[in-house]
């Protein structure tokens, strides 16, 4: 089973993923969020807010209790392997 390991912002609702299969992916929100709707993405809507992300139990999570697992992110994500 894949977890999600470490996620840092570095632009406008763009994440660096790092999966425990050793890979790493750019994780788009913007694009993820433009054909989605419900209750809990419209905070994430907010560039500022969608920042806020952390890694619980080997998921993306927002402190509204949105979460994305690791499995779901790495079939939305083009992923290249890491040499660490």
């Amino acid at each position: 089973m894949i977890k999600l390991l470490d996620v840092k912002t570095f632009a406008s609702h763009q994440l660096q993923l790092s999966f425990s299969d050793h890979t790493r992916s750019v994780f788009d929100g913007a694009h993820y969020l433009t054909s989605l709707q419900g209750p809990l993405l419209g905070a994430l809507r907010d560039p500022a807010y969608f920042a806020r992300c952390l890694v619980d139990s080997g998921a993306l999570c927002w402190p509204n209790g949105l979460e994305l697992s690791a499995t779901r992110l790495h079939e939305l994500v083009n992923t290249t392997a890491t040499t660490a």
